[in-house]
């Protein structure tokens, strides 16, 4: 089953000849790219480690996740060489300033080897111009990872694929059917273009496990490219949802749920921006980003201070939905663009929403806002 899934989804990346596994979870696949990148770079690092070699850098953007820090930290690179790259107002990654970044660790005497592109990103849902990053990756040898954990489900659209567009041309990717699809915690995949380098990768001799004299087709043996012993079937999750749906039905759901997050944001927009203020006009992806403002607030100075309690809103709301049990929706703060706490929508394939369902939520988080003192 998971040979299956992962031969599958290499095809609709683009991925030929490519190979995968599953992982728990975005953050450790994000790790296997990394893992995969030092590897084909410096084969050497398996057996001898990075003594005496120049400080690897990677690269990464402003609004991409966390993962990449923490991996820095775990794989010995450190976390300062986990270089920010800047974002446009859409929060996808200037190349740019990508290529500035490369440049100064060259000089600095580091070693650039890794770029991650991100394919919706946990906030703003923005999806990174893969075609102009693979062009600077290709420009400096660098391998172009792309974290899709939230933006994959994209390859199965029917009028969403162009935001994936350029997958083709990248090295590795992440993608988590446990989120916008909507899979069980925990269902992850980590896909790489070139065959066999998660075996030559990670393999190691284990007379007791992986004997290749068995009487079966030891491909099936999975275990050795994995960087876990004990593993869940997350597998089997997925393809038991594909086998009751098929990949053309979530398809649909999923343009179904992005078509719902434009007409969220025409009603945010319908209900005045005394009442609704959108963090961005228009967003790529799934998520919306959104500040109530209360009575108490409208028709103020928007001074500093009255920023201050528009960003407490959020929390509010929050604790008085999370008491009242109709409906559950997430706050954040965007720090490195000095916005404070807004709500976070993100639609996902399950549950189905349809437009009374967004009313209804724009109606609740009015109401429960005028209960709250600010």
């Amino acid at each position: 089953m998971e040979t299956e899934i992962i031969r599958t989804v290499c095809q609709l990346a683009g991925y030929a000849e490519g190979d995968g596994i599953f992982a728990p979870g975005g953050s450790i696949s994000n790790m296997y790219g990394l893992v995969l990148a030092r590897y084909r770079r410096h084969p050497q690092v398996k057996t001898a480690g990075m003594f005496g070699m120049r400080p690897l850098v990677l690269f990464t953007s402003e609004e991409s996740h966390y993962s990449f820090v923490k991996a820095a930290h775990w794989l010995g690179l450190g976390a300062d060489n986990c270089v920010v790259v800047k974002t446009n107002e859409r929060g996808q990654m200037l190349t740019d300033d990508l290529e500035v970044k490369i440049l100064r660790a060259q000089d600095s005497g580091c070693e650039p080897f890794f770029v991650n592109a991100t394919a919706g990103t946990t906030v703003l849902g923005a999806f990174d111009e893969l075609n102009a990053i693979a062009d600077v990756c290709e420009k400096y040898g660098l391998w172009l990872h792309v974290d899709a954990c939230l933006g994959g489900s994209a390859l199965l659209s029917y009028q969403n694929r162009h935001l994936l567009a350029g997958l083709e041309r990248t090295n590795s990717f992440a993608w988590n059917p446990h989120k916008s699809l909507g899979a069980p915690l925990q269902c992850s995949l980590f896909l790489t273009r070139e065959r066999e380098l998660l075996t030559r990768c990670n393999s190691i001799q284990v007379n007791y496990l992986f004997q290749q004299d068995k009487f079966y087709d030891v491909s099936y043996d999975t275990g050795n490219k994995s960087i876990q012993c004990g593993r869940k079937i997350d597998a089997f999750k997925f393809w038991l949802m594909l086998k009751a749906r098929g990949y053309g039905s979530f398809g649909r759901l999923l343009d179904h749920a992005i078509d719902m997050s434009k007409a969220l944001v025409e009603k945010i927009k319908q209900r005045g921006s005394d009442r609704f203020r959108l963090v961005l006009d228009d967003y790529q992806y799934m998520n919306v980003c959104f500040w109530y403002i209360p009575k108490a607030l409208r028709g103020l100075e928007e001074t500093a201070a009255w920023k201050e309690r528009l960003y407490t809103v959020a929390p509010k709301i929050k604790e008085r939905m999370a008491y009242s049990g109709t409906v559950m929706i997430g706050y954040t703060p965007l720090q490195y663009r000095g916005l404070g706490n807004f709500f976070r929508m993100v639609l996902t394939c399950f549950p189905v929403l349809e437009e009374a369902e967004l009313d209804f939520i724009l109606n609740e988080i009015e109401r429960l806002g005028e209960e709250c003192e600010y």
